[in-house]
């Protein structure tokens, strides 16, 4: 194991809607949410360039849906990184609700209106 990399670490800042994924004290990344009633709604997922093929968007996203079970939230999977990790680790099934019309449409509503205020260092 090398010990010289930096330490990864997620985190959750509700007052920006997302978790990030830090590498050392960078921000490498985040998962972007929306919350309605008992249901969390992920829309958006991104890595910095520099940190792509690290594996660092699953290790957010598992992190991300953890914690969203523990809150007693159901997962909404409205972005396509999220739902494929979904389709590939089972053990969310049971916190996970499908998209709906109404759910997709507000997200990405959502996520047009936020990408001029988006960035990874935010």
């Amino acid at each position: 194991m090398d010990t010289d990399l930096p330490a990864r670490t997620v985190r959750n800042t509700p007052d920006c809607n997302r978790f990030e994924v830090l590498v050392g004290d960078e921000v490498a990344g985040f998962t972007e949410y929306l919350d309605m009633d008992r249901q969390r709604i992920f829309f958006h997922t991104e890595i910095d360039e520099r940190f792509a093929q690290q594996g660092l968007a699953g290790v957010l996203v598992h992190a991300a849906l953890t914690e969203t079970r523990a809150e007693k939230k159901r997962i909404v999977p409205v972005c396509p990184y999220v739902a494929v990790y979904l389709e590939r680790h089972d053990e969310f099934t049971d916190v996970t609700d499908r998209v709906s019309r109404k759910r997709c449409g507000l997200s990405r509503s959502l996520a047009n209106r936020a990408d001029s205020n988006r960035s990874i260092s935010h």
